[in-house]
């Protein structure tokens, strides 16, 4: 049996390309639960069968924060709720948390790094919170569709952009 070196084999890198010391990282050195509250506001009426299933909305934001060099604070929020006011089946509210160390990682790479595949790292986590959440409250457990967070970037990215193009943009 051979013994391969944690960052691979030294045959895998190139002549000019990266070595161990200065490969780019990306580390998860925590995660938690920062924030959490379900409520199931017409209970026990709401645990009754439902005629028809209710609409389910879900709204996801990533917020990120330095702590040290090379260090970032990454919050994954989930907000949602199933039915409306004044029938609400449930809502839930998660931040969920993790503090990244970012590596020899380009300049250029590292808000996408912190905004992608933190939140991707994260997202696994916070779905099981919130459906072990929505059957401890006496429903079906609510398993989130996976979320590409890339394309939630580069959307969020071209509304930054139009917006400092109107900004720019001299009155008429």
């Amino acid at each position: 049996m051979a013994t391969i070196p944690a960052n691979g084999p030294a045959a895998s890198n190139p002549p000019n390309g990266p070595t161990p010391q200065n490969a780019p990282s990306l580390q998860c050195l925590a995660q938690y639960t920062k924030d959490f509250s379900f409520e199931n506001p017409n209970a026990p009426r709401s645990l009754q069968p439902q005629q028809q299933t209710p609409n389910i909305a879900i709204q996801v934001n990533v917020n990120a924060k330095p702590l040290t060099l090379g260090d970032i604070e990454v919050e994954l929020m989930i907000e949602g709720k199933a039915g409306e006011a004044p029938n609400l089946i449930f809502a839930f509210e998660l931040v969920y948390g993790g503090v990244f160390r970012l590596t020899n990682i380009p300049q250029e790479n590292v808000h996408p790094v912190i905004m992608i595949e933190c939140p991707r790292l994260l997202f696994p986590f916070g779905r099981q919170i919130i459906a072990d959440a929505v059957r401890q409250g006496g429903f079906p457990p609510l398993f989130i569709d996976p979320i590409d967070f890339a394309s939630l970037y580069q959307q969020k990215a071209a509304e930054m952009a139009a917006e400092q193009a109107a900004q720019q943009k001299p009155p008429a």
